[in-house]
């Protein structure tokens, strides 16, 4: 029995390189996302986030249940790259930015044990965009794992306990995608080029606005209607990653 649920995962987005622009994209990933899980009819909820100036993210976790979620999800981790002209550019340049994206599957409660005794948490005032609540009240939660050093937050409820709990769920993801990261370490090349890493450094995805075209990186294919699929529309992209990926991992 795998020690994750299969219908349960984390997901991460970050924005990367492309200041403003990358915390724009990760907001717009974020959108794409959940407007497909509302498609598939998933539940999804947000963990923990930061909001940029112009309301982009910073970076966006958040928790994703559903029938098959891992399998659909799984090829969408890595670094996504976005072409286009930001709001923001006064002489029509077009802009590269990027955002990475991470899949955590959810371990079962019972497969991964946290000590009390091995946490440090701490209490702080919300920031942000989110109502009057935020700055008044320390509903924020920060979680330090002492033995492994992972440091996980979460702000987005409004009261400690809410936000403890979705702390203590990123952080049971961490610690199991580490405990992945250090089992993968230890096992052959060619196995590893079976199973794929989804490294968050590897270059999976371009989103090119002006040729209205996203194209896959590993499997070399394209597909044009960006908006239609940046609004949830992402089956065709999936369905296909999914068939020509699980073949090459035979």
């Amino acid at each position: 029995m795998e020690k994750f649920e299969q219908n349960s995962i984390i997901m991460e987005i970050r924005a990367g390189t492309g200041g403003n622009e990358a915390g724009l994209f990760a907001n717009d990933l974020f959108r794409m996302y959940s407007r497909y899980a509302d498609n598939q009819e998933w539940k999804w909820k947000t963990l923990d986030s930061r909001r940029t100036d112009i309301g982009g993210f910073k970076e966006i976790t958040f928790e994703i249940n559903g029938t098959n979620v891992l399998s659909k999800m799984q090829y969408e981790a890595g670094v996504h790259r976005v072409q286009r002209i930001p709001k923001t550019e006064k002489s029509g340049r077009v802009h590269t930015s990027t955002a990475t994206v991470a899949i955590l599957p959810k371990p079962k409660t019972t497969e991964i044990k946290i000590k009390s005794e091995d946490l440090k948490i701490d209490y702080y005032r919300a920031s942000g965009p989110g109502g009057q609540y935020v700055n008044t009240r320390e509903t924020a939660v920060r979680i330090t794992h002492i033995p492994t050093a992972i440091v996980v937050t979460s702000q987005t409820q409004r009261n400690q306990l809410e936000n403890k709990e979705s702390a203590l769920n990123i952080l049971r993801a961490k610690i199991f995608e580490k405990k992945q990261n250090e089992e993968f370490s230890s096992i052959g090349e060619k196995r590893k080029a079976q199973i794929g890493g989804a490294e968050r450094a590897e270059k999976i995805r371009t989103y090119n606005f002006p040729q209205d075209r996203i194209t896959d990186h590993r499997i070399k294919k394209s597909w044009y209607k960006i908006e239609k699929i940046m609004g949830g529309d992402l089956d065709v992209v999936i369905d296909k990653l999914k068939k020509i990926l699980n073949q090459k991992n035979k």
